[in-house]
């Protein structure tokens, strides 16, 4: 009590009233820290809801559930915060004219802060159309990796090295997403000059086939990958390119499986893979240029 009252005296308040004053206080917070919680318990149902149980990957609708709760968690706390704040000075002194001096300076601010207000309302349109979400592996504004946390002002990628990048939501003017829907993987295998192409195809086919109906990469694969045949004849190998139509993110991993198949086949086959060669030609010193 000794202590309130000198904080009324301090304050040239009554003691009764800075008693409810502080009850007031009191009660913001406790009410701020009930919200809180209640954000992150619906975030974590939102997570739980999405949830298929398949923790080898990530679906789309998984992903679209995880972007959203972390977004609601970042908004809400914010959110929470301001108010709980305003409400908090409220009780000792009137805010009107700070908050009408507050848009004034914010109408000035914002003049300075157009590319922040960009990339909150791209940020917007990126969750509303939903480009892309937490885990996709993506590519913008020159660089690409797989997306670790979005807000409404940045977002995340970590690349293969392990860099994180950090890409304002307003210089993404172009979005590659890789692993949206389904994917697909190129793979272009070179054979010699030397050997029977009619009979390196007939091999590539029947590996493929092979691949197409291997139980541990059924699920996987969507259909079987398809032998397109001679792509290019380059300076020291016949290339042959195949397409693996893939589930979203398995490309890389579906793409190199089958370049070891095919190595291991070629090899049993007895047909090499080529590596760069060149032929030199020596002329004698004084030797006449035919």
């Amino acid at each position: 009590m000794q202590v309130l009252q000198r904080l009324s005296e301090f304050f040239r308040v009554d003691a009764a009233e800075l008693i409810r004053a502080l009850v007031r206080l009191a009660s913001i917070w406790v009410m701020a820290w009930l919200f809180g919680r209640l954000i992150g318990l619906i975030a974590r149902r939102i997570v739980k809801a999405v949830d298929d149980g398949d923790d080898t990957r990530l679906s789309l609708r998984e992903k679209r559930g995880q972007t959203i709760a972390q977004l609601l968690r970042s908004v809400g706390r914010v959110v929470i915060l301001l108010i709980a704040g305003l409400l908090s000075l409220d009780i000792f002194f009137d805010i009107g004219p700070l908050l009408a001096g507050a848009g004034i300076i914010g109408l000035a601010f914002s003049f300075g802060a157009q590319s922040l207000v960009k990339d909150i309302i791209s940020g917007f349109f990126i969750l509303l159309e939903n480009q892309f979400a937490v885990g996709d592996v993506i590519e913008t504004a020159g660089k690409s990796g797989t997306v670790e946390r979005m807000t409404l002002r940045v977002v995340m990628l970590r690349d293969l090295r392990g860099v994180l990048h950090i890409i304002p939501n307003g210089q993404m003017t172009v979005v590659s997403n890789q692993t949206r829907g389904w994917a697909r993987a190129v793979v272009e295998v070179g054979v010699g000059y030397d050997a029977d192409v009619d009979k390196a195809l007939a091999v590539f086919k029947d590996e493929a086939e092979a691949f197409g109906k291997d139980a541990a990469w059924q699920h996987r694969l969507d259909g079987t990958p398809e032998v397109l045949g001679v792509e290019s004849l380059a300076d020291s190998a016949v290339m042959i390119r195949t397409m693996l139509r893939t589930s979203p993110g398995e490309q890389w991993a579906a793409a190199r499986e089958f370049r070891r198949r095919i190595k291991v086949r070629l090899d049993r086959e007895g047909m090499d893979i080529p590596y760069p060669q060149r032929t030199i030609h020596v002329r004698p010193q004084g030797a006449e240029l035919r």
